[in-house]
């Protein structure tokens, strides 16, 4: 469920959910602004998928926490 296959489309894994996620932040927002912009996008789902899709992010480097907001990593 992380990553797509023949039989799961990208919109159905954590990889999709964080693409989605990495599009919307444009610069540093707290967890509450990003999931209010992105709870009614198909592709993030629930808050849980899209707590899973930081997680991975936040794992590979692509984003980190700094004073309570988000942002992406050059």
């Amino acid at each position: 469920m992380i990553l797509p296959s023949i039989h799961l489309p990208v919109e159905k894994t954590l990889l999709g959910a964080g693409a989605m996620v990495l599009e919307e932040l444009r610069g540093p927002m707290t967890v509450t602004h990003l999931w209010e912009r992105l709870r009614e996008d198909p592709t993030v789902g629930t808050y849980e998928r899209f707590v899973l899709a930081l997680d991975l992010l936040f794992v590979l480097g692509a984003i980190r926490l700094t004073h309570g907001t988000i942002q992406r990593t050059q």
